[in-house]
């Protein structure tokens, strides 16, 4: 069983930056496809971008792809989303998830979740 952990979310003005970060608990983490998913209220839950055990690979949401970046340290058990020139309309909840059953770019069948971490960006 692997537990996710979220931060560094909040409140940030439209342009701004923040980095999220995912800690998992285990002594296997690389062996994981991590993604990060948002649920903004009232929409489903999007993906955003997933990177592979290794790292080497890594897709995004169109909505996300030239301003956020997935990257992963698997020395610290723990996947980042960089974001970049946010908008109103990444206003949601993240959410980070691990995937024991192979990288598949874009799925959304993950084993674990966090709990999530909000982010609103004010315009």
């Amino acid at each position: 069983h692997v537990q996710l952990v979220e931060s560094g979310g909040g409140l940030v003005q439209a342009g701004g930056s923040l980095r999220l970060s995912c800690a998992a608990s285990g002594r296997t983490f690389s062996i994981y496809v991590m993604g990060w998913f948002r649920h903004a209220p009232g929409k489903e839950r999007d993906f955003v971008a997933d990177i592979s055990g290794g790292g080497v690979s890594k897709s995004y949401a169109g909505s996300a792809k030239g301003r956020f970046n997935i990257s992963r340290e698997n020395a610290k058990n723990t996947v980042y989303l960089q974001m970049n020139s946010l908008k109103p309309e990444d206003t949601a909840v993240y959410y980070c998830a691990a995937r024991r059953r192979g990288y598949a770019p874009r799925t959304d069948e993950y084993d674990y979740w966090g709990q999530g971490t909000q982010v609103t960006v004010s315009s």
